[in-house]
């Protein structure tokens, strides 16, 4: 039962970590729409850049407490994380 708790844990942990980078995405397309039509927006171009900070953070503490959300995060030079414990897309199947 104690595992089983853990691992509800993890779930719902990397569910919300999952929330904040699809928000930050959300964010962040929004801003490009916005700069695409007025490019010389100082507070765009700012706001733009702080979102792309605090997406990076986002995804370094995924990846951290969940694995690897594409293959583009497989860090380790000795083996491939990438196929390791479920796929970011099935954590609701487990």
């Amino acid at each position: 039962m104690i595992s089983s708790q853990k691992c509800n844990n993890k779930h719902h942990k990397c569910d919300d970590a999952l929330n904040i980078l699809r928000a930050l995405d959300f964010s962040i397309q929004e801003t490009v729409l916005y700069l695409d039509a007025y490019p010389d927006c100082e507070q765009a171009l700012a706001y733009y850049h702080k979102l792309i900070e605090e997406r990076a953070e986002a995804m370094e503490a995924y990846e951290k407490q969940c694995g690897p959300l594409s293959f583009y995060g497989n860090k380790s030079r000795d083996h491939w994380e990438w196929t390791k414990g479920p796929w970011p897309w099935e954590f609701d199947a487990n």
